[in-house]
């Protein structure tokens, strides 16, 4: 089993990596996000995406592109931190920080066989339509072959709905000894 630090890679490294494995037969899965706070519809979700192959890649937002998609003070968590959390799940085999706002550049480099994203990228009103709109890594994944599948998503299991809860509560609990 990896280390930690053996599960978090840098991109070119990582492509390097996945090409021998899938040279070798293995179904490379991956996926990609902010993972700003770990909850249960992100560990389910990357439970379902790993059952999709034999080895699951997480991208991660830097920083900077974690900011620029979810706004001011965000991320909560530093990249470092988040990608180490990643890296100790079980269901989790590689994970590498990114820099750009989409995972287009990241998506074309390690060329997985399955790209996986949450059912709320689904087109309005059609569950098992991507909306293309909001997932450009859609058309490069199906140009050189591989698959884009949707997971369900979980409602109200977003970091975003977590944060709040927080803030609701804190501001609920304003007064109170």
């Amino acid at each position: 089993m990896l280390s930690l630090i053996d599960k978090i890679q840098d991109r070119q490294s990582l492509a390097a990596m996945l090409r021998k494995r899938q040279a070798a037969g293995a179904v490379v899965v991956f996926t990609n996000g902010c993972f700003d706070l770990l909850h249960l519809g992100h560990v389910r979700y990357l439970q379902a995406a790993r059952a999709l192959g034999d080895l699951l890649v997480v991208g991660v937002n830097n920083d900077a592109s974690a900011r620029a998609l979810k706004g001011a003070g965000r991320p909560l968590v530093p990249e470092d931190e988040r990608a180490e959390v990643l890296a100790a799940l079980a269901c989790v085999d590689y994970v590498t920080i990114f820099e750009e706002k989409t995972a287009v550049a990241l998506v074309e480099a390690l060329r997985p066989d399955v790209y996986v994203k949450g059912g709320d990228y689904a087109a309005s009103g059609a569950a098992a339509s991507i909306d293309e709109t909001r997932l450009p890594e859609a058309a490069p994944v199906r140009a050189y072959g591989g698959q884009v599948r949707l997971i369900p998503y979980l409602p109200e299991h977003s970091t975003t709905a977590l944060i709040a809860r927080i803030l609701a509560r804190c501001a609920g609990a304003e007064g109170q000894p």
